[in-house]
């Protein structure tokens, strides 16, 4: 006996051939973005990039052959990665949307509007008021002891590697939502819990800022602010 139909068939055959469309046209934006990117923007995004070094007197170099060109190429492929999102997002919207109901596809619009704009609100923060405050720390802290001379991939790693990650922690209310949503915490828990992370979100603010209260107070309000949101909106579902 079969255990897929003809109709069963028709339908998962349908689904793989609209998702196999979303990657395409998906990978055709990111690829278009690149191009653009990389011909006529890339000398200004890294630019961008190195001046706050630069202007602190620090030398950027490159210790490989090919290590200019394979950085440009990353930060083109992230930034391509960025301007594409909207397809990519559309696409993916497109291919889950005819099996939500509309309650749930209003939740989704709501969900990801909010979490895209405190993603972008992270990053944003991050760069302009912890970043710089983060690299002046580390070079105080190897002042006297050596010449500081930055590689070009080491230091553009450094840099998204400092401010993505701070993007994703700005998606805390949206994550305390969802699990309050599905059940996994409640307002009252993590109320509880509050006395604990303000401790810990300004311990590791103590660690990861330069010795001074105005960069500890500067990385550790809006995540303990992030969390407050996120009490007061799991408080709003439950």
């Amino acid at each position: 006996m079969d255990a897929q139909g003809p109709q069963e068939k028709a339908s998962v055959l349908s689904h793989l051939t609209a998702l196999r469309k979303a990657f395409v046209k998906s990978a055709a934006a990111v690829a278009a973005a690149f191009f653009v990117v990389y011909s006529f923007a890339i000398e200004f995004i890294m630019n961008l990039i190195i001046t706050p070094i630069k202007e602190r007197g620090i030398e950027i170099i490159y210790t490989a052959m090919s290590e200019a060109f394979i950085t440009k190429i990353k930060v083109a492929f992230l930034v391509a990665m960025i301007l594409a999102s909207p397809v990519i997002i559309w696409e993916f919207w497109s291919f889950i949307r005819p099996a939500l109901y509309p309650k749930e596809k209003k939740a989704f619009k709501i969900i990801f509007f909010v979490a895209l704009i405190l993603f972008l609100f992270g990053v944003t923060f991050c760069y302009g008021a912890v970043y710089m405050l983060a690299v002046d720390f580390f070079l105080v802290a190897g002042d006297n002891l050596a010449t500081p001379m930055l590689s070009l991939d080491r230091y553009v790693g450094f840099l998204f590697g400092f401010i993505l990650p701070f993007g994703a922690a700005f998606q805390l209310p949206v994550f305390l939502y969802i699990t309050t949503k599905i059940g996994w915490t409640h307002y009252r828990m993590l109320a509880s819990k509050r006395k604990y992370v303000i401790l810990g979100v300004f311990t590791l603010a103590a660690i990861l800022t330069p010795p001074d209260v105005i960069s500890q107070i500067a990385l550790g309000l809006p995540m303990v602010l992030l969390y407050e949101a996120g009490i007061q909106v799991c408080r709003f579902i439950n």
